[in-house]
């Protein structure tokens, strides 16, 4: 009775404050303490708000980007880890994991310090060279870079468990059909993992879309969501923020039902 008691507690503690934002983001009044039921014109305002939209625009085109290059290289680097020694295996699986585990900050001010260290080396060089390249800094490409390293992570995790249990089976018998490699996984291979890879796109999606710690340390100039809505609550909290708050947490959630549906349908496990 007890552990029932505490696992309801919990998890009012961690739910409440969410459903508490979406409730007071119908707000019909002006304040975001005193709620008055109801209305929806704080998400009329919200998309009527050229900042929140440019932000959103930003947030959405390093969240695709990111995830692109997430999948694409997360699901290579699975398949050429099939391909070494156990030891090796083990020592990069850790590395994998590692990018999961550490902390948000960590990863923020390492990747700071490493794109400063870059930059400081590489621009006088191209000044030297006087090749008309603009002198490297902070920015979109940053972020992309950032998110796209420690959301390949996550990808790396969903695809290669699907990969460990494919089918040899049917690898063996495209072989014996004479099918070179490269139709083997284009016919064999990539359909049996597609879920996977889909889910771990959605996850990077989700994961880059979401991000404030990372993007706040290598942003530079640009503005995310994330970034916009933390330094709007600084100056005080509105419905209009709770409308745009209301609007990422339902992305977020259908984004990950959605990739858990996936990996749950391919391995056969119905919801």
């Amino acid at each position: 009775m007890w552990l029932r008691s505490y696992s309801t507690s919990v998890y009012l503690f961690l739910y409440a404050p969410i459903a508490l934002i979406m409730l007071f983001s119908f707000n019909a009044g002006q304040h975001a303490a005193a709620f008055e039921c109801c209305s929806t014109q704080w998400f009329g305002r919200a998309f009527g708000n050229p900042f929140i939209m440019e932000a959103l625009a930003t947030s959405l085109l390093i969240a695709l980007s990111s995830a692109v290059i997430a999948t694409l290289f997360g699901t290579l680097a699975v398949f050429g880890l099939q391909r070494v020694g156990k030891r090796v295996r083990l020592l990069f699986e850790a590395l994998i994991y590692s990018a999961i585990i550490i902390p948000g900050i960590v990863i923020g001010i390492a990747t700071l310090i490493a794109f400063i260290s870059l930059f400081d080396l590489l621009n006088p060089l191209l000044a030297a060279l006087d090749l008309g390249i603009p002198r490297l800094n902070m920015g979109f490409a940053t972020v992309v870079a950032a998110h796209s390293l420690f959301t390949m992570a996550l990808v790396m995790v969903i695809v290669r468990t699907r990969v460990e249990a494919l089918d040899r089976a049917l690898l063996e018998a495209s072989a014996d059909l004479y099918a070179p490699p490269l139709e083997t996984f284009w016919r064999v291979t990539l359909p049996q993992i597609a879920p996977a890879v889909l889910a771990g796109f959605l996850l990077a999606f989700t994961f880059s879309f979401d991000d404030f710690i990372v993007a706040f340390f290598v942003a530079g100039s640009e503005t995310t969501l994330p970034i916009y809505i933390f330094s709007s609550i600084r100056r005080g909290v509105t419905p209009e923020i709770n409308a745009i708050s209301t609007l990422i947490i339902c992305v977020s959630l259908a984004l990950l039902f959605t990739s858990r549906y996936l990996q749950n349908r391919r391995a056969g496990v119905h919801p």
